[in-house]
């Protein structure tokens, strides 16, 4: 379990559209944290007004993880679950964006009802149609909450692949035949998430971010055997 609190709402990210053709090339964003932080802030919103199990359901990829302390698929623990009277709250306190602007990792704290703390790691992945869903959910208790930084910061991965090649330009390429399958990006790796879980359900998720020379780890959380 874990939690959010309640923040200031910050604008979503702006769409570059691709040329319009018979076959269009993948949708391209901005990496904007700021998107990410409002996916946090109707996260939270969203777990007050209609509930916590609700919130997660709703707001889950169909391929999203989390622990229960084993590693579980979300929406076939989620469908079971009953909301509790009262919902956690969360706050992230720093956001990290791959280049590419599809994939993320948010990190803050979280409050119970009960005033127990702790705090959360959220991994979340741009869809089709542009809207965050999360991929990965965990977070664990502490005895006091993580320092929280007076301001919310967003941090932006360097582009990993190279640059334009030397020598003259490649030649102009044809439009895609009419049904043609949508050419595919370069896939992006200037940010990379890991979770690794032990026998005894102990984990260690970790996110690693590309500087330019190479990974720096912005996340490492290690979660003890319950």
């Amino acid at each position: 379990m874990k939690a959010r609190a309640a923040l200031l709402a910050l604008g979503l990210v702006a769409l570059t559209a691709a040329p319009s053709f018979s076959a269009r090339p993948p949708m391209r964003y901005q990496p904007d944290p700021s998107s990410v932080i409002a996916a946090e802030i109707a996260f939270n919103r969203l777990a007050q007004e209609k509930g916590q199990w609700t919130a997660f359901r709703e707001t889950a990829a169909e391929d999203a993880v989390m622990f229960v302390p084993q590693k579980v698929l979300a929406r076939d623990w989620l469908k079971k679950q009953v909301d509790p009277p009262a919902s956690v709250s969360w706050s992230p306190s720093v956001v990290y964006v791959s280049c590419d602007g599809n994939l993320a990792a948010s990190t803050g704290n979280w409050k119970r009802p009960d005033g127990s703390v702790g705090y959360f790691t959220t991994i979340w992945r741009r869809g089709k149609k542009g809207v965050w869903k999360w991929v990965l959910d965990h977070g664990d208790q502490l005895a006091s909450p993580r320092e929280a930084p007076d301001f919310l910061s967003g941090k932006v991965a360097t582009c990993k692949r190279g640059g334009r090649p030397e020598g003259p330009p490649p030649p102009m390429e044809r439009r895609p035949a009419k049904g043609a399958p949508a050419p595919e990006m370069p896939k992006d790796e200037s940010l990379v998430w890991t979770a690794d879980v032990g026998p005894d359900n102990s984990r260690r998720v970790t996110v690693r971010m590309w500087t330019g020379s190479d990974y720096e780890t912005v996340i490492d959380d290690r979660v003890a055997a319950p």
